[in-house]
């Protein structure tokens, strides 16, 4: 059987490990560190089979080197021109992998960065930094155009897929969701329901397809509504959809 776990990293990451229970077989996602990854593998007396990149950032890839110096020759999968090096075979849209018993299906999400993929299927989705429960990775290389696009391919999934993001940001996007939409009773349900699973220590995540069409103002920038709420400065225009989620994510930089 496969299991998706988190394992905590710096102070609000999650290293995804995706465990065969009857093998003892692990694949991690975006591991920023090794020691826990190492500290993980060591209390399940398991050994790691792989690595899953998602893109360059050094929170999701710090740890690889370490982690590929123990066990020697494993596959460290990633997006094609990507700005890391320890790849060792390179992914493109379109591309699928199997790890275990998963088929995983490749999905280019520039925005974020440019070199950003998606690993999917149709019960779950490895997201890193292009989707976040109620919000998204900021701008620092792509446009918001591209963003938009990416998100788009999002709409494949069904309500059920379940969404593996790489940060524990939560409860603070779900602040700035419930500004722009202050009558959404589907995000104040979920600021809830946040607030007791991490008053437990609990994770946010994973989340689903369905709930984030609810609650995600990024997901829902092309609905006219989401714009009454920004500062005078800001605008949208409603038959740019783009130009509605760029407003969007500049209020959140300055929220």
């Amino acid at each position: 059987m496969v299991q998706v776990e988190p394992i905590n990293a710096f102070d609000d990451n999650y290293i995804w490990a995706i465990r065969d229970t009857t093998e003892n077989q692990v694949w991690v996602v975006d591991p920023g560190q090794a020691e826990p990854v190492l500290s993980y593998l060591k209390q399940h007396d398991a050994t790691l089979a792989g690595i899953l990149i998602t893109h360059h950032h050094w929170d999701h890839t710090n740890g690889v080197a370490e982690l590929v110096n123990v066990f020697s020759g494993i596959t460290v999968y990633g997006p094609t021109q990507s700005k890391f090096s320890g790849i060792t075979h390179p992914l493109d849209a379109g591309d699928t992998i199997h790890i275990m018993t998963l088929s995983l299906t490749i999905i280019r999400t520039p925005g974020h960065t440019l070199d950003h993929i998606c690993y999917t299927n149709n019960t779950l989705c490895f997201t890193g930094d292009t989707l976040f429960s109620a919000g998204c990775g900021r701008l620092f290389e792509g446009s918001a155009e591209q963003m938009w696009h990416s998100f788009q391919q999002f709409s494949q999934f069904s309500d059920s897929t379940l969404i593996y993001c790489t940060h524990e940001y939560t409860s603070a996007n779900l602040a700035f969701a419930a500004a722009v939409e202050p009558n959404n009773d589907d995000i104040k349900a979920h600021i809830a329901w946040v607030t007791t699973q991490r008053a437990k220590g609990l994770p946010s995540l994973p989340t689903n397809f369905g709930l984030e069409r609810q609650i995600n103002p990024f997901l829902r920038a092309n609905l006219a509504h989401m714009c009454h709420q920004l500062p005078p400065h800001l605008a949208c225009d409603t038959q740019r959809p783009w130009d509605n989620f760029s407003a969007i994510r500049a209020w959140k930089d300055e929220f």
